[in-house]
């Protein structure tokens, strides 16, 4: 078995309205830049696999866009219906910084699709595990409210379809984007049979979620985590952090398969992030996952990609992720290693980020 990497060229073609960084135009604010969730980013990994050879060396696969049935296991009926009639009509945008144009629904569709037919296909047993690169992204996105670029919540779509399908019977969801994956926890927040995990950047977006006192709810109390992290987070605390406290809540849980929320937004060149985290972070952060899902449930193992929005740095992270969980020997060295190595945190801030991460297991034990 090998490793799918599940893409679309009409993802590429997913397009907002007119911003600049994160504002709509107008008023003060002048034309300029667009979103930062352009499909450059993720183009330009597609491209970096091909240059290198290393897209030889994975099953390089499509997937039907989510079915309407699908889509609804998640959000309600009146908000694919609203969502649909727009599109139809133009495009616009229907919750907080998420606009999108004419077949916005069929590719929000497809990208959801993407992540559905990548667990759908490690659970069959046919992919030793697989990476799907979804655009739009969809962490962000709750039942009838979409939000910060996402449409459709991509991962929970596909984690649905696997329960209803009865391809798993426990999932863990480990979101290590820069920012709070809230849709993903509003989702399944009063579920004991999915485990949420978030490694983000504390109060970076949203600015009012993310908070360590939020556990669950009910039968699900428990199973959801939330681990903020300061600003500056570097290499050795993102791996800490993983070690004392993702891990064991991971072999807690006891899952069928892990399904990672992969955004590339701690990045240390990333404009809506302030972490310092490298393309090795991302490859060691990779390593632990799968080396979890061996001892677990028998590798299986799902990346969906979320943000990311360094044009330059996002490809080379993405491309040390694949290698990684490819094993494969081809390398595209990180050109900005060496500066992000620089800049690490030094003894203070490990010694303080040791702290706050010893609070947090104590909150949690």
């Amino acid at each position: 078995m090998t490793t799918g990497f599940f893409w679309d060229e009409r993802c590429f073609w997913h397009h907002g309205g007119n911003y600049a960084l994160t504002l709509p135009v107008g008023g003060l604010v002048q034309p300029g830049g667009g979103l930062p969730e352009s499909p450059e980013t993720k183009r330009r990994l597609k491209n970096l696999l091909d240059v290198t050879g290393l897209s030889g060396e994975l099953r390089m696969l499509h997937a039907a866009p989510a079915t309407e049935e699908e889509l609804r296991l998640v959000h309600p009926q009146g908000y694919v219906a609203e969502f649909k009639a727009l599109s139809d009509r133009g495009g616009g945008e229907l919750g907080l910084r998420t606009p999108f144009g004419r077949d916005g629904y069929e590719v929000a569709a497809l990208s959801a699709g993407l992540a559905t037919a990548a667990l759908r296909q490690v659970l069959e047993g046919r992919l030793a595990n697989a990476y799907a690169l979804s655009r739009p992204p969809g962490h962000h996105c709750l039942p009838d409210w979409p939000n910060g670029f996402c449409l459709l919540a991509n991962i929970a779509i596909a984690v649905e379809v696997a329960l209803a399908e009865r391809r798993a019977e426990r999932v863990a969801v480990v979101d290590w984007d820069v920012h709070h994956g809230n849709g993903t926890e509003a989702i399944f927040l009063t579920r004991p049979d999915v485990l949420t995990i978030s490694l983000h950047q504390e109060r970076n977006y949203p600015l009012d979620t993310g908070g360590a006192e939020v556990r669950g709810e009910g039968a699900g109390l428990g199973a959801n985590m939330n681990i903020p992290l300061p600003p500056g987070t570097g290499h050795r605390g993102y791996l800490e952090a993983m070690e004392r406290l993702v891990l064991p809540a991971l072999r807690r849980h006891r899952p069928d398969v892990l399904v990672v929320a992969c955004g590339f937004d701690a990045g240390a060149l990333d404009p809506l992030g302030r972490m310092l985290a490298s393309a090795e972070t991302f490859r060691a952060l990779t390593r632990m996952m799968k080396e979890t899902a061996a001892d677990l449930c028998g590798g299986r193992l799902v990346l969906v990609h979320e943000g990311g929005y360094s044009e330059v740095h996002v490809p080379f992270c993405g491309h040390a992720v694949l290698e990684e969980l490819s094993g494969s020997g081809i390398h595209a060295p990180d050109p900005l290693g060496m500066t992000i190595q620089a800049r690490q945190p030094g003894p203070a801030f490990d010694a303080f980020l040791s702290a706050h991460l010893s609070d947090l297991a104590t909150h949690f034990a």
